[in-house]
Order: structure tokens, then sequence, then C-alpha cells
């Protein structure tokens, strides 16, 4: 088997062995064993991938397989990897690990744990896909568990807002479902795989309304504005591990389809019309944060904090230089991992003193010395400490969207920019009123800090944040080679 392949079978096993578990520890054991080996999978999947590279494989992607699946439409199962698809198959197994972790006293664990492992095949089958009918496929895969696990396992206002984040990412599927038909109509008809439809070349007709369709498709689920609403409230009303796995990894599936497919395919009208999407993404900039300076729920804090590094991401991509857009994907990784982080810790915090008010919490640092600590990182990652991935990420995007010397693009990324000190104005205040001062609540004193499992969870989130701050290189690295042959693309 295909070593790709394993990265679906894996969560596929994990299903069926919970179907098996009777008990909490069988339960436990086979969810930490699956996360533990799909780890290991991504350990060995670099390895093998650099060692690739090092022997001069320049194949646009490595580890392509294919097998047939519907002849009459040229559907296949076809899997392949680059630089960034291994990066983004890190993010999700590290996130899938330290979920497991967060979810250790989860009710109802065998149903929760089984849509939670389904939600994971569909993010892991496509980032390996390069096959647009089988991406798609995992696409939805990976949506349709959300509504479940918000609806049933949710606080709040959770079946609202399970649904309204369904119907818009259907909405957003819609549109998506149709560019992919578009481009492989537009395309001969001949071939669904997007490295072969790469070669052929999209009539500038076709492309002039395939790429905002198949953009905002994909932008949808990037939180673009202004089809972001759905996003702050699925955050809110999603149990811990979900908002983890949701605004760490689901929402970079966004931003990965906008260039992996719209931008790829079809160079000309990315050229041509992504100045009106640069124009939205600034707005989902600058918008995001300063809807998060006005929240007091901690969850809508990052939520909209989200929404605004997201649309960095994005922001990013349409400025189509190696720079910027290397600085695009090491926002991906960074905001996974530091948001992931966020909510692990408010749910940690939420699991102890049921409110996530901030009015309401105050002097943690004293009661909960560990997960305070830990939400401050999260907070110098997320306002762009140096030593930290928020730092590298946000400093290559500006430098790259800089480079352009029009009055246009440098006026938008003076424009983002401000986000730097609406981010340290939310953070700081945040940090400040939960953390420091007098305890609110006599209750909360008698309050516990993080238990071993949490810490568990915390500290992989942590050191992968800190190896990025200060190890950039070696990932930038990566990431910039496999950009080339999309720039090349884009550039002609």
């Amino acid at each position: 088997m295909n070593i790709l392949s394993l990265f679906v079978a894996v969560p596929v096993l994990m299903i069926l062995a919970l179907f098996l578990c009777k008990e909490m520890k069988a339960i436990r054991a086979v969810m930490l064993t699956g996360a533990s080996v799909l780890v290991v999978l991504t350990g060995i999947l670099a390895t093998l991938f650099l060692q690739e590279r090092a022997a001069g494989n320049a194949a646009t992607m490595l580890f392509t397989a294919s097998a047939t699946w519907y002849e009459p439409l040229n559907i296949a199962y076809a899997v392949g990897v680059d630089g960034i698809s291994v990066l983004m198959i890190a993010l999700s197994s590290i996130i899938v690990f330290t979920g497991v972790f967060s979810s250790w006293k989860m009710k109802m664990a065998k149903e929760f744990f089984i849509w939670y492992c389904l939600l994971s095949v569909g993010v892991y089958g496509f980032f390996i896909s390069v096959d647009l009918f089988t991406m798609f496929m995992f696409y939805e895969v990976a949506l349709i568990p959300m509504y479940l696990l918000i609806g049933l396992w949710g606080t709040g206002n959770k079946e609202y807002s399970a649904m309204k984040l369904t119907l818009m990412l259907m909405g957003g599927s819609a549109f998506l479902m149709i560019g992919i038909i578009g481009i492989y109509y537009a395309a001969g008809h001949s071939t669904m795989n997007l490295l072969e439809i790469a070669q052929l070349h999209i009539p500038i007709e076709y492309q002039r309304w395939l790429f905002p369709t198949t953009f905002l498709g994909f932008g949808v689920l990037g939180a673009m504005f202004p089809f972001h609403t759905w996003s702050p409230d699925g955050h809110a009303s999603a149990p811990t591990a979900v908002s983890m796995l949701h605004a760490g990894v689901l929402m970079k599936l966004g931003g990965y389809g906008c260039f992996r497919v719209a931008m790829y395919l079809m160079p000309e009208a990315t050229t041509e019309l992504g100045w009106i999407f640069l124009i939205l993404t600034g707005f989902s900039v600058v918008y995001g944060g300063l809807s998060a300076v006005v929240q007091t729920d901690l969850k809508y804090i990052n939520a909209y904090s989200s929404v605004s590094h997201c649309g960095l991401v994005l922001f990013a991509l349409l400025m189509m230089n190696q720079t910027a857009m290397t600085g695009a994907v090491m926002q991906m990784l960074s905001h996974g991992l530091m948001t992931a982080l966020f909510f692990a810790i408010i749910g940690l915090i939420y699991g102890r003193t049921h409110t996530r008010d901030i009015r309401e919490l105050g002097g943690l640092m004293q009661i909960m010395p560990f997960a305070s600590v830990a939400y401050v990182l999260a907070g110098f990652a997320s306002l762009g400490l140096p030593g930290l991935s928020g730092f590298v990420a946000e400093m290559t995007i500006f430098v790259g969207a800089f480079q352009h010397a029009d009055l246009f693009h440098r006026s938008l990324t003076i424009f983002a920019c401000c986000t730097i000190v609406i981010t340290a104005v939310y953070i700081l205040r945040t940090v400040g009123k939960i953390l420091y001062g007098p305890v609110h609540n006599p209750e909360h004193e008698q309050l516990t800090d993080a238990a071993w499992y949490e810490k568990v969870s915390l500290v992989g989130l942590i050191v992968a944040i800190v190896f990025i701050g200060c190890y950039p290189s070696g990932v930038a690295d990566i990431i910039s080679n496999s950009l080339v042959p999309i720039i090349e693309k884009i550039n002609i």
C-alpha cells in the first residue's frame, strides 16, 4: 500500500476498532495508539520526502499513485504530495494527537471519537489527493461530521451554530462543485488529475467565471469576508478537540484549495481578477481583529482572531510572489498550532470555571499557573513575538506583500499591517483581565491546574510553535521549493 493511503486507512481502522470497544480504557487506548501511529507515519513520510528531494527528485508531486474509480468521467483515486502537503499532514497529525488528550474525559466518548476519526479521514484524504473529484469527496467527508460533533457535544446555542455552519459550508461546496465540473469540461473532459489539467490550457473565457466560483467555494471555508459568519458561532459552540481541529486544520483546507486548484489551474484569471478577492481578504484581516477587540467570550475572541489570521493567508496568496506565498503557508501552520493551543486552554478553563466570560474571570495565574503561562505563550505567538511561529509567518507575508511597487498593493499591505496593533490590543487586554488582578469568584480559588493529559496536549503544541519560530529556514525552504511550479504558472 502507498504510504499516503495509510493516512486514510489508519483513521478508518480506528473507527472499526472503536465499534468493538465497550470500556473507556479501550476507547482511549485505540485513540492514543492510532494518533501515535499517525504521528510516526508523518515522521517517516517527512524523512522519505526529504531524502527524495536530496537525491535530486524534482517531480512536482512525490509518492504518486492512481487507481481508476469511474472511467466514464475519468475519476480516479489519485494521490501525491509536495512539501506543502507534507507540512499540512504534519499539522493535522499534531492536532489530532493533542486533541485526543484534550478530550480525555469526554462524555459519550465512543460516539464522539468515531465522528472525530471520520473528520480526520476527510482532512488527510484532502491533503493527499491530486484528483479533483477525490479531493472534493474528502472535503465533504471532513464537513459532514462537524454538524453532529457540534450539535451533540457542543455548548451554548449549539443546534443553531451547527446548522448555520453546515448550510454555509454546503453553499460553498455547491460553488466548488460547479467549479470542478467546469474545470473538467473546459480542460477537454479527459482527466480529473490536477497535475495533468495544469499541463493543458483552460480558455480565458472559461477561467473568468471558473476562477471566482472555485476561489469563493474554498474561500467560504477559509472564513473570507463577508462569508465568515459561520466560523465564530461554530467555534464558540464546538467541543474543545473539535474547535482545535476545526480552526487548526479544517479552515486550512480553504487556503490550500485556493492556491492548489483555483490559482494553479486558472493563472490568467488569477492575475486578472485576483484584485477583487485581495480587497475582500484585506477586509477580513482588519475586520476580524476589530471584532475580536469587542468580544467578551474567550472562544469568540479566538474565533474572530482566526477570521483575521485566515484572511491573512488568502491575502498573502493573492500577492502572487514567492515570499508572500511562503509566508501564507507558514501562517497556515502557525495559526493552526496557536489557535489549537488557545482552544485547548479555553476548554481547560471552561471545564473548571464553567464560564468563558472574561468579565467573570481573574487572577487565574495564581490558581492555574501552568495553563496561564501556556495561554500567554499562545497570545504572544498570535501577536507576533520574535522566537515564536507567528512572527516569522507574518513578517514574511508583509515583506513579500510590500515587494509590489504599485500604490494599490502597498496601500492594502499597510492596511493589513494595522492588525499587528489590533491583535496586541485584544491579546493583552484578555491576558490582563483573566490572568492577573483579583480573583472575582471565591469558588475559583479551589480550582486545580492542568492535569497530566492536558499538559501533554499543551506542551506538544508549544514545542511545535517554538520550533517553527526558532528554526523557520528549514520549513520555509520546503515551502518555497514546492511553490515554484505554481508561481511559474501564475507569472507566465
